[in-house]
């Protein structure tokens, strides 16, 4: 029997993953097919299919792939010990991928594939009840420190916190002009502005 390497079938497949949201990012998931990601892999497709069953499989691992690393910083973020400043970074975070050329077009493509796959609406819900999650646990414990408006509802705000992030993303993905960089910012300071408490 043929002996697999762990740490070659991982860099395999993360080198599938890496073209394939290139080309999900600039064809979009129905215009690409699984011909192209195996030209673009430098594969064939009965190789392809030893790392992905599908090409909807390729497509879910792009969001899995990006997800390891920031589960990861969310819980550090929670446990920190000022959570106001790990709220801020929280943000920096979460919109950092706005920043990069082709995440603002896979976010996009994504929102789109969830309206036609409950799998992929599935696992973008769980990405972002996790995200505003981590948020709102923040929000309440900076609230409690004086930090922020106690009055604010911990998890609407983190609702509406979430979605000034998501703007970048819709910005970038729409507008050539838009330039996520340079408004981000401007977001930390508008959210700084609606979450800091006034002197009482």
């Amino acid at each position: 029997m043929r002996t697999v390497d762990p740490a070659k079938h991982k860099a395999r497949r993360q080198h599938i993953v890496r073209v394939a949201a290139e080309l999900f990012a600039t064809k979009g998931f129905e215009r690409t097919t699984t011909a192209e990601i195996c030209r673009a892999a430098g594969m064939s497709s009965g190789n392809l299919f030893h790392y992905f069953a599908n090409k909807r499989a390729v497509f879910l691992a792009v969001f899995e792939d990006e997800d390891s690393d920031k589960t990861e910083r969310l819980a550090a973020a929670e446990a920190a010990e000022d959570p106001w400043t790990a709220l801020l970074d929280v943000v920096d975070l979460l919109a950092a991928p706005a920043l990069e050329p082709l995440a603002p077009h896979l976010v996009m493509e994504a929102m789109v594939q969830a309206y036609r796959d409950p799998e992929v609406e599935e696992a973008l819900s769980r990405d972002n009840a996790a995200e505003q999650r981590t948020v709102a646990v923040l929000l309440r414990r900076a609230a409690a420190a004086g930090r922020i408006d106690p009055d604010l509802d911990p998890d609407a705000t983190a609702s509406w916190v979430t979605t000034l992030i998501a703007s970048l993303y819709t910005g970038a993905a729409t507008d050539p002009a838009f330039k996520a960089a340079e408004q981000l910012p401007t977001l930390r300071l508008i959210l700084t502005r609606y979450l800091r408490a006034e002197p009482r």
